[in-house]
């Protein structure tokens, strides 16, 4: 009897292992032919080409540094106006960043030319180009500090970057005096109290000197001016044309 339980629970569990052996196989070989698939999908894709580093057109070089070819050997080259500040007013930050780079590239070039030319003892082709660059840089400067300057007195109401108050000095002269800030309180800075701002009583008679010297050399130069003018209208008459 016993016999036959054991041969019984032996045929059972090799039931079993057959079964699982058929179960693993089968998976193992639906796995197997997914993988081939996906593999083979993946070749038949179109290559996709990707750059993690990205970097700007190389071709010219440092000619960039030099004129247009066609320019090599002119003695005049044609250039525009520069900018005015009206027209740089109607301009956006945006578009002013941009010209700003613009204008430097060109006065770099130029300035560039200008080094060769003294290299070779060559006069410079329109080297009225260098002074209508920097008036554009000086007046796209100005309008940029404009903006700068309403913004601050529309947002914190000062007309300066760097708070400050006029006062006088020993000498009498009304300057304006630069805020800084110190690590103490200005009652306890022996540096700060050292300073006057304020006219000594021996000084205040030298400047009335100073502001008499300073009318009397403006009228000078008027007079100046007048008479000027009126040398160059004896020499140069005026003519009424004949109709």
């Amino acid at each position: 009897m016993a016999a036959a339980v054991t041969s019984r629970l032996s045929a059972a569990l090799c039931r079993q292992f057959q079964r699982v052996v058929t179960v693993s196989s089968f998976t193992q070989a639906h796995y197997a032919a997914q993988t081939i698939s996906k593999f083979q999908s993946c070749q038949q894709r179109a290559p996709v080409y990707s750059r993690a580093l990205h970097t700007s057109c190389v071709r010219k070089g440092l000619d960039e540094f030099f004129d247009l070819p066609e320019n090599w050997g002119e003695p005049t080259v044609k250039s525009g106006a520069p900018w005015t500040a009206k027209q740089l007013r109607t301009k956006s930050n945006e578009d002013l960043h941009k010209l700003w780079y613009v204008l430097l590239k060109e006065k770099n070039m130029l300035l560039t030319i200008e080094q060769e030319a003294k290299r070779q003892c060559l006069q410079m082709p329109s080297p009225e180009r260098v002074k209508k660059v920097e008036r554009s840089m000086k007046r796209l400067d100005t309008v940029v500090q404009e903006r700068a300057d309403s913004l601050r007195l529309l947002q914190t109401g000062q007309e300066k970057a760097r708070p400050g108050a006029w006062r006088k000095n020993v000498f009498g002269k009304t300057i304006w005096y630069k805020f800084r800030e110190h690590p103490i309180p200005w009652h306890l800075n022996t540096r700060y109290k050292r300073k006057r701002f304020y006219e000594p009583l021996h000084v205040t008679p030298y400047t009335r000197l100073s502001l008499e010297k300073h009318l009397k050399s403006k009228v000078r130069k008027e007079r100046r001016e007048k008479r000027r003018h009126k040398e160059l209208a004896e020499i140069f008459p005026k003519k009424t044309a004949v109709a």
